[in-house]
């Protein structure tokens, strides 16, 4: 932590524009928060800041309708416009999400579905991270020619798994903008019910013949896993790690999957996790503490091994009755506190899965674009689009105020402010409250 920058200098004749002030959704007309209010943030000693810990990289992981060419052309336009704006890194899968099976009987392919997403990110100038995830049905006990889409996340048989990495290495071989690839996806079909545990071994088997097959065709992509649910329990549960928090306890079962991949891969150039805030038995944490499990984890890990750590999903959830979801400014709020934790503890990259509005409790960066009208920001999009850049220079402050639910995040050409709490937050007597889940965005003005 170092001696914060004089805000005056960073608030001086700033153009504000406040996101969002509705708790449930849609975007709408606000008051712009008042100069007395960001001035009031200036005078209270109460507020400390942190300087990221490394450059973080925003991106997305596309799902299963994600800007496709069916799409009603005006709708897809405009979020094409907003992905534009909005990722470093964008995340395709093998099979499934949104892509077809690449090779439906063996040594018989059909790359169309892919060869369409990797367009997709090319025009929308994103750099590409393939997930090898998910197998063929042939490779996993199915009828070679048929694709039975409710088995898509059933692992690969062991007699399979060299076949699996043959074929990771053509998709890898044939993208040639691919830089990153994640092995697999959250440990699917890799668990053993019997003994109440990951199947670890199994994924570090495939994992290792992946790595190796896909380095010989292009070493120069960097591959990482093990792509793990770090699942939080109520304190107390059984399975209970040491590591817990306001925000829960970590599962001891996803950790030590991490311990014994750590220790057994053939080697990597980034660990991977995903998770969300809400426990196993349904409780949800506030915005502030649960966004202390994604700081409290990713320095366990950083315990553990100097690779880039990369949270490739992650659900930050919100309180009931908070109206959660793509058009939530309380969805919103709680991403952006899961970036400010990402951002001090030292992640390099975090992936939004779905940015595509869609059923999900989650936030999105743009409408639903398979209706007419939809590809239209979100309470998430300007104050993501604001953030990336900052982010991946490295050149934002992380602000936390000791007595107001507040987090700011602050960059030498102006700061975003975020109300954690669905409730009117006064910073000062006399000054104007921010909303409940409002998010300002301010900036110098030209």
């Amino acid at each position: 932590m170092r001696r914060p920058r004089p805000l005056a200098a960073v608030l001086a004749a700033l153009a504000v524009a406040l996101v969002a002030c509705s708790g449930t959704g849609t975007p709408t007309e606000a008051p712009p928060v008042s100069q007395e209010t960001l001035d009031a943030i200036q005078r209270d000693g109460g507020w400390t800041w942190q300087e990221q810990a490394n450059r973080l990289e925003l991106g997305v992981t596309h799902t299963q309708d994600s800007l496709d060419s069916e799409e009603p052309a005006e709708a897809r336009q405009r979020g094409m416009d907003i992905l534009d704006d909005s990722a470093i890194w964008q995340n395709h899968h093998l099979m499934g999400f949104g892509t077809l099976n690449p090779e439906p009987s063996p040594d018989e392919y059909n790359w169309e579905s892919l060869d369409k997403r990797m367009q997709l990110t090319e025009e929308t100038g994103g750099r590409t991270v393939l997930t090898l995830c998910c197998a063929p049905d042939w490779m996993k006990g199915g009828v070679a020619g048929e694709t039975n889409w409710k088995e898509l996340e059933t692992a690969p048989e062991p007699e399979f798994f060299d076949e699996f990495a043959e074929l990771s290495a053509l998709a890898v071989a044939r993208y040639p903008q691919i830089e990153r690839v994640l092995v697999w996806n959250e440990l699917k079909g890799f668990y053993h019910a019997d003994e109440n545990r990951w199947d670890y071994e199994g994924y570090t088997e495939l994992y290792n013949k992946v790595y190796t097959a896909v380095k010989e065709v292009r070493p120069d992509v960097q591959i990482g896993g093990p792509y793990v649910v770090l699942t939080s329990l109520d304190p107390g549960s059984p399975d209970s790690s040491d590591v817990r928090g306001p925000w829960g306890v970590a599962d001891q079962r996803a950790l030590d999957v991490i311990e014994y991949w750590l220790a057994n891969k053939v080697d990597a150039d980034f660990i991977a996790v995903d998770g969300s805030t809400q426990t196993r038995q349904e409780t949800v944490p506030d915005l502030a503490a649960g966004a202390q499990k994604w700081a409290d984890l990713t320095r366990w890990i950083r315990e553990r091994t100097p690779l880039a750590i990369w949270w490739a999903e992650f659900y930050p959830d919100v309180p009931e009755g908070a109206g959660a979801g793509p058009d939530s400014t309380a969805s919103a709020a709680a991403t952006l506190a899961a970036v400010g934790a990402y951002a001090e503890s030292g992640v390099s990259v975090a992936l939004l899965w779905g940015p595509q509005g869609h059923g999900l409790g989650y936030a999105a960066l743009w409408t639903d674009s398979t209706l007419p009208d939809g590809g239209r920001p979100t309470p998430l999009t300007e104050p993501w689009q604001w953030l990336m850049p900052r982010l991946a220079s490295g050149d934002v402050e992380i602000g936390h105020s000791s007595t107001l639910p507040l987090l700011a995040f602050r960059a030498p050409d102006g700061m975003l402010v975020v109300n954690l709490t669905g409730e009117d937050v006064e910073v000062a007597p006399g000054t104007e409250p921010l909303p409940g889940w409002a998010i300002a965005v301010t900036n110098r003005a030209s």
